[in-house]
């Protein structure tokens, strides 16, 4: 048997990786000693750390954690060998006989072969690889416990996992820590609800949030924000219905290659109706509307369309994956040696949307077809050819860094995708621009060239700010709710400290929403200081206190949600102070 190699020789993500699955090892040993009857799945390692799958008699507790927690230290202590080991899957049934789990996975196995590791008394199926002994797992802590399906199906049973952070040092582990408590207290689901901007409906469903009046204003400010920048580059802006026969999905290939995230077509009288899980067959049946010339490109098609995926339960949540999204969605129509300069002034609406919105940590990736996988793709291999060297070309012209990933593709064209990072370096995609020489053919698209003979657009694809739910669950974690003044729902209170002030109090009120400012008056029962408190709690930028002093001088007392105090100020300075910080999407 070969001797497992140092762990100081190996690279820090292989150090990792054998760590964290070792401590899944040392878990599962340890709820299987704790719990009378309980059956073990799966516990791989993943990013920051490991988890794994258990079928138990009982609801998992946080004491119960603390149990689980100190039984792995003594096994840790006691600094117990990984050993590896082969048998057939005859002697593997007969070992995990009683343990469903394992007995289904031995099944699945290909070879005769079944690989084992063991340390102490515990024996897992499993190929590893593992640290050497015990005691090298580094730092760890048993985070959450979930429910989870076996295998990711909602058919099979649900299990509980257990979650547990890992690192090489203590220092690490703080580290990351500290970052998951941030990121909690910046959780958009639970400053959504503290701050009434959206809410969930048992009648309605998962995936389908409700806009309240505070949400509704930031999700109408970006919209405003983002077709106000497409006007003055040139996008017509459209509506288009929210479904259409089932026969413009085949024609366009979403019904084949995306059939699995659609929600199933309804029958109406001689034909079936299908919730658009995308917008542009909508738009190229309206570039398809006229005649065009070459004259008349690039045509710029825009639209707030809403668009609806069937997201399984297990995966929805709050605004970041819902089943029902409004994608800041364009098409443009262009000639084919118009597609590098169209995609560039993409890049700098991105860019410009981006810096209005203080987003300034993202990543570029290149995702591209895997040339292997038929099924998946669209077929014809100088047609993406061509999409990916004109995407290729484009970002180098730009001298922008990015990366390469194969298998990422829609299915009818390459894409660039900018790629967010929450606190905790998970990546989601927002923005995407997509070349497309498929769907044109699809729909026999043309237009005519200067030699007046008809000739074939490309389309790009592109999403600037994403949808306007991903995007308001990226805004309200970056910001921790404390929006700037010009996203911000409410941007003052008003907050008079006797009823004697009260006339006074609305009068300004009164001259601030002439100013198309939003602001509230607290006319409560509450003290002032309780008052300020609540707006503080509410994130509102801007507290207008009004007494005595600030009625004679027709001023109000300005304090900050940051707590700073700027003192009395007179009231139209105040008013031109918020617009100008408004005009200025002043950070």
């Amino acid at each position: 048997m070969a001797e497992t190699p140092k762990l100081k020789e190996m690279s820090q993500e292989d150090r990792l990786h054998r760590m964290r699955h070792s401590a899944a090892h040392i878990m599962a040993e340890a709820v299987l000693e704790l719990f009378d009857g309980a059956k073990f799945a799966i516990g791989p390692a993943i990013d920051n750390g490991f988890y794994y799958d258990f079928d138990l008699p009982q609801p998992l507790t946080p004491d119960d954690l603390q149990k689980i927690d100190r039984r792995m230290r003594r096994t840790i202590k006691r600094n117990v060998e990984f050993v590896h080991s082969d048998i057939t899957k005859d002697e593997a049934r007969a070992m995990f006989a009683g343990q469903p789990y394992k007995l289904e996975l031995i099944d699945g196995i290909e070879d005769e072969a079944v690989s084992l590791y063991q340390h102490g008394d515990f024996t897992d199926l499993c190929e590893g690889p593992h640290v050497g002994r015990s005691g090298q797992v580094g730092a760890f802590k048993l985070t959450s416990s979930s429910g989870a399906y076996w295998r990711g199906d909602e058919h099979n049973p649900m299990l509980q996992r257990i979650y547990g952070a890992l690192f090489e040092t203590q220092e690490e582990l703080d580290a990351h820590l500290e970052r998951v408590e941030e990121a909690q207290r910046r959780d958009h689901r639970r400053l959504g609800r503290e701050l009434g901007l959206f809410a969930g409906h048992e009648l309605i469903g998962a995936g389908l949030p409700l806009w309240l009046p505070k949400g509704a204003t930031v999700r109408r400010l970006l919209e405003e924000f983002i077709t106000g920048l497409e006007r003055q580059a040139g996008y017509q802006h459209v509506y288009t219905p929210h479904l259409a026969k089932r026969e413009l999905y085949e024609i366009s290939g979403h019904w084949d290659h995306f059939q699995d995230d659609m929600f199933p077509p309804m029958d109406l009288e001689h034909e079936q109706m299908v919730l658009r899980p995308m917008n542009c067959p909508h738009h190229i049946l309206i570039y398809k509307n006229d005649h065009h010339s070459y004259r008349d490109l690039p045509v710029k098609i825009a639209e707030l369309g809403t668009m609806y995926r069937y997201e399984r339960s297990g995966v929805v949540g709050g605004l970041s994956r819902v089943r029902a999204m409004t994608l800041n969605d364009a098409h443009i129509f262009c000639a084919p040696e118009q597609v590098k300069a169209e995609f560039s002034n993409v890049m700098r609406m991105v860019e410009e949307a981006y810096e209005h919105l203080g987003i300034t940590e993202y990543s570029y990736r290149l995702s591209l077809r895997d040339p292997e996988n038929k099924e998946k793709y669209a077929p014809g291999d100088e047609m993406w050819d061509t999409a990916e060297q004109t995407l290729r070309e484009a970002m180098d012209e730009l001298s922008l860094p990015y990366t390469v990933a194969p298998g990422e593709a829609a299915f009818y064209g390459p894409k660039l995708d900018i790629q967010f990072s929450d606190l905790l370096g998970r990546e989601e995609t927002y923005s995407t621009i997509q070349i497309d020489f498929h769907l044109p053919n699809q729909f026999d698209l043309s237009y005519i060239g200067e030699d007046n003979e008809e000739h074939r657009p490309v389309i790009i694809h592109r999403g600037v700010i994403s949808t306007m739910e991903r995007m308001m669950a990226h805004l309200i974690e970056l910001y921790g709710g404390a929006f700037p003044l010009w996203l911000a729902p409410i941007q003052a209170v008003v907050i008079p400290i006797a009823d004697r002030h009260l006339d006074f109090a609305s009068q300004v009120v009164d001259d601030m929403l002439a100013a198309d400012l939003r602001v509230e008056l607290d006319d409560g029962g509450d003290r002032m200081q309780a008052k300020i408190r609540n707006a503080q709690l509410q994130k509102v930028p801007y507290m207008l206190v009004v007494g005595d002093r600030e009625q004679e001088a027709e001023s109000v007392a300005v304090r900050l949600r940051s707590g700073e105090d700027l003192g009395p100020l007179p009231v139209f300075q105040v008013i031109d102070r918020l617009k100008d910080e408004v005009a200025t999407r002043t950070k």
